[in-house]
């Protein structure tokens, strides 16, 4: 991991290449590198630390070159410094190669290439393949690599370059996004389309097992069994300024405040004419051979699938079990041909997710995807796919994502419920209407992000913290802690309000901030009972509720109101507040909020 840029065309190689990586940042990095052919031999420039540090260790030497390799390194194997950075050369310096992935046999690898007077340089796993390029160099670089790949095992995206073949970019993936964009009189390679946008819109998606050989004026690709295949070219509908901060100070708060918009698109591409139509998913023919559906994600994607789990057991009354990607396969589902699992990644590329993917359709299960990324691994793997209209995500920290996944999950259990007729045409109008409503209310919430800025402000310099709710609430708890984690380094963890007196509230003690979740009414008197709980304690209790609830506020140190609507529904709006805490706690601790540390965007490795 995590972000591999490579170009051929005519010339300002270096400067295209460092462009592409910057436009990657925000996946996450500890470190980059680039390649060039330069004056016949392969020069390597990398460094750990940022981009910046890259851009001063090269400034001011001269390096013309028409084609290069650079990526940004999120560490797998090998600490984060200047000699496990990519890209990587083979011993002799002819080959420089970066990789996105995992090579699960690299330790044989390198063994192997060790006794036969191999020196390494780095501990890295990717290191083995630019060795295993010279040791296996034959005077036809494609068919090299070819042969080399075949011996790898694992996950891979690489981009390779030869010194004694300075017109053609060698690029393969297995398990690892890779895509090829397509310009004029020059050609691109990129783990995401955002590093290409500035250049050209037209792409091809490698598929597992593609290689491809890319020319100043030509693109060939070719599948595992070295037939030429032919890729649907793709063109990339959103522009590059669609992935800026438009003014914001942080992409993070940009994406925030543009839910309104992302969850409206995402309601009006699956609705007309006050009808929700996913017939394109699931037929009547189809829910009815369905009896149990699994939701399988990871992070805030299983969190937007705890709330999928509740819209469809309250609205479509049916079974439904949640589960975390990277425990899936090894619990031995009961799953078949009569199961559905829906598989959440924002990326699409989330590798747990994609592992229990594949394991599904082993099965024989009906297995669809909810992605943000049209053309990502998922999307093609899976049976059938709905897209979300969340737009590009820059910030590591997910939430227009999550947001526009828990729209799907709501319009998509009632379109069920209709279905199997569990719900009236009257409460189906009452259900669609109030999740149409929802759009202005979010908008209210964000309006009143002045005042969560100032309870921010309490928060800063705490070290500790709870999230506590019942029912619907405690899942939004779930996702607001991970967020407070995530961008502010605080610890907090969530709980089920009820479960904070067997055990954990002996962790109370006087200042300790409890952020409180009540929006369910049928709930309530218990939540004012669990906050006088830990107010007892010592606790500042933050709340999130309605705001025509005396009794809430009675009993709040803090509190953020939120409009009314219905219970079933309250999660849209709860998680706005929460995030936007979590967003001006890390700003006002001065904490690189779109770049967390140790977290990259797209997980591309188990």
């Amino acid at each position: 991991m995590c972000g591999i840029v490579g170009y051929i065309g005519r010339g300002n190689t270096k400067k295209i290449i460092l462009q592409g990586l910057k436009t990657l940042e925000y996946r996450g990095y500890d470190s980059s590198g680039i390649a060039l052919i330069s004056k016949g031999n392969i020069v390597v420039e990398k460094k750990a630390g940022r981009i910046e540090k890259l851009e001063e260790s090269i400034a001011g030497k001269d390096y013309p070159s028409d084609i290069g390799i650079g990526h940004t390194r999120w560490a797998t194997h090998g600490v984060p410094s200047d000699k496990n950075s990519h890209p990587h050369y083979s011993m002799d310096k002819s080959v420089a190669v970066v990789h996105n992935g995992i090579i699960e046999n690299y330790q044989n690898l390198r063994k192997e290439l060790v006794g036969k007077g191999f020196i390494f340089s780095s501990d890295t796993d990717t290191e083995v393949i630019s060795q295993l390029i010279q040791d296996m160099y034959n005077g036809d670089i494609l068919d090299t690599v070819e042969k080399v790949i075949k011996r790898l095992e694992g996950s891979y995206a690489i981009g390779v370059i030869h010194k004694d073949h300075p017109n053609e970019l060698i690029c393969a993936r297995e398990h690892s996004p890779l895509v090829i964009g397509i310009g004029n009189g020059e050609n691109f390679i990129a783990s995401d389309v955002s590093a290409l946008l500035k250049y050209t819109k037209d792409v091809y998606y490698l598929e597992d097992g593609d290689i491809a050989t890319l020319k100043i004026g030509s693109v060939e690709i070719f599948d595992r069994d070295k037939k030429t295949v032919s890729r649907e070219k793709k063109h990339i509908e959103w522009s590059l300024e669609q992935a800026t901060k438009c003014g914001y100070p942080h992409f993070m708060l940009k994406e925030i405040f543009e839910q309104p918009q992302v969850i409206k698109e995402t309601f009006e591409k699956r609705v007309h004419n006050k009808k929700i139509d996913f017939s394109d998913i699931l037929t009547y023919e189809e829910i009815k051979n369905i009896n149990k559906i699994y939701i399988v994600a990871c992070g805030t994607a299983y969190h937007a699938g705890l709330q999928g789990q509740f819209a469809f057991q309250k609205i479509a009354k049916l079974e439904v079990f949640t589960d975390v990607a990277s425990e899936f396969r090894y619990s031995d589902p009961f799953i078949d041909e009569k199961t559905m699992v829906i598989f959440v990644s924002q990326s699409g590329e989330t590798s747990d997710t994609l592992a229990a993917l594949k394991e599904a359709k082993t099965k024989k299960a009906l297995t669809v995807a909810i992605t943000n990324v049209v053309g990502s691994t998922i999307s093609r793997e899976a049976h059938k796919v709905i897209y979300t209209m969340a737009g590009p995500e820059i910030a590591v920290a997910s939430t227009k994502a999550y947001t526009t996944q828990i729209t799907i999950f709501y319009l998509f259990s009632l379109y069920i419920g209709k279905l199997k007729g569990v719900i009236s045409d009257e409460k189906y109008q009452e259900y669609l209407s109030d999740i149409e409503n929802i759009l202005e209310k979010v908008q209210k919430v964000i309006n009143n992000h002045e005042k969560i800025k100032f309870i921010a402000e309490y928060l800063k310099d705490k070290t500790n913290g709870f999230f506590i709710g019942r029912g619907l609430d405690y899942k939004i708890a779930l996702e607001a802690s991970l967020k407070m984690k995530e961008v502010s380094y605080i610890h907090t963890e969530a709980f089920a309000s009820g479960e904070l007196k067997h055990g954990t509230i002996a962790l109370i003690e006087s200042g300790t901030p409890v952020i409180v979740i009540a929006t369910q009414k049928n709930l309530l008197d218990k939540s004012v009972s669990n906050i006088k709980e830990v107010k007892a304690r010592g606790a500042y209790i933050i709340t999130v509720g309605f705001e025509n609830d005396e009794n809430l506020k009675e009993v709040s140190d803090s509190f953020i109101s939120l409009p009314l609507c219905d219970d079933l529904f309250s999660g849209f709006l709860s998680i706005i507040p929460l995030q936007l805490l979590s967003y001006y706690t890390s700003s006002l601790k001065g904490i690189d909020v779109d770049k967390p540390r140790n977290l990259a965007k797209s997980v591309t490795v188990e």
